[in-house]
């Protein structure tokens, strides 16, 4: 009887070793399994990947290319890229391997809102002049996807000043809000990726020098002709900052 009994262990007990030593494949989708009601990843990115999500990615690190930088949304993931995303771990106080993973995306989703705005800065802040974002110089789809990678922009240059308010006073421009307001023809307004700022707790200087490093091709402030009262940041196609003023 005992022998009968000790048998049928015997084999429940291998069976199960033989289960427990069997390898289990990881799934990069179940790996990532955190979702987000704007964008979620579905796997780990490190250099040499590209796709749609590389440049979703993009978007939310483009504030930290380091000074003077620009991140090219292009979605391949690169040195620069790579970088970028080393310097927003480092902001965050995360493992800083360049290589976005379910943290880095944890902190993304716990930054975004559910329309892709960062949780400090909305759409209606970078647009009053109409509510469609029409009339510029680019379609009103291009006008606001530049809005929202200057607000990405933004938050990271928020994070980095303390994490106090920064102050909008305005953004994207139609041609027609433009002229109303004297702005120049070739205003980067227009396109949907200048920002002017108030003085905050920051002051226009302190918010100036500190654009320099968070991807701002455009800077703009006191000591620039019609800028003692604000500190302007775009994105351009070359450099050009200026503000005497604050030593830039």
């Amino acid at each position: 009887m005992r022998i009968r009994l000790v048998l049928p262990l015997l084999a429940l007990l291998a069976a199960f070793g033989t289960a427990a030593a069997a390898p289990v494949a990881a799934d990069p989708v179940q790996v990532m399994a955190a979702s987000d009601a704007c964008y979620s990843w579905g796997r780990t990115l490190a250099q040499g990947a590209s796709g749609e999500d590389v440049r979703q990615l993009q978007i939310r690190v483009s504030g930290y290319p380091g000074y003077g930088g620009v991140l090219a949304l292009d979605g391949q993931f690169g040195p620069g890229t790579k970088a970028a995303v080393t310097r927003f771990q480092q902001a965050y106080g995360l493992a800083a391997d360049g290589i976005a993973g379910p943290a880095t995306f944890g902190k993304i989703y716990q930054l975004q809102d559910d329309d892709c705005t960062p949780v400090n800065f909305t759409y209606a802040e970078l647009n009053r002049c109409n509510s469609d974002w029409s009339g510029g110089n680019v379609p009103a789809a291009t006008a606001k996807a530049n809005a929202l990678v200057s607000m990405w922009k933004l938050q990271a240059m928020r994070h980095a000043m303390g994490d106090r308010p920064i102050v909008v006073n305005g953004g994207f421009r139609s041609v027609a809000c433009n002229n109303a307001v004297g702005g120049a023809a070739a205003s980067r307004h227009l396109y949907g990726d200048a920002v002017d700022l108030g003085a905050g707790t920051q002051g226009f200087c302190g918010l100036a020098r500190e654009a320099r490093n968070h991807g701002f091709a455009e800077i703009l402030g006191p000591g620039y002709p019609d800028h003692s009262d604000h500190t302007h940041v775009a994105h351009r196609s070359t450099r050009f900052w200026s503000a005497s003023s604050c030593g830039i």
